[in-house]
């Protein structure tokens, strides 16, 4: 791969990180691994076309890994979320069999 392929790979590669953003705010978990499987291909085909690294690519790497770390939050938030809704639900499942013996 040439300097110039990487390059545009990386741009591609943020592009998919904003995409990736934007689909974790929504939560739809599939999307956002098929996102991240294509970005993390991306990532390693230009590890070594980009040696030595100037400040430019830098710069996208540090903002690939931003909105990174803000995909990793939004999801890890909805999923806490839904922590107490799946701890009620699986009560409830547990208490169906006790109120089913109750019927006249």
């Amino acid at each position: 791969m040439s300097r110039q392929e990487a390059i545009q790979a990386l741009e591609r590669a943020l592009a998919i990180s904003r995409e990736l953003a934007a689909v974790a705010e929504n939560g739809d978990t599939r999307v956002a691994l098929r996102l991240d499987a294509e970005r993390l291909r991306l990532l390693q085909s230009v590890r070594h076309a980009l040696q030595p690294m100037d400040e430019k690519d830098r710069a996208v790497l540090r903002e690939i890994a931003e909105l990174n770390d803000r995909s990793i939050g939004l999801l890890e938030h909805r999923f806490r979320a839904k922590c107490p809704d799946m701890d009620m639900l699986s009560a409830g499942r547990r208490a169906m069999p006790a109120y089913t013996t109750t019927r006249p």
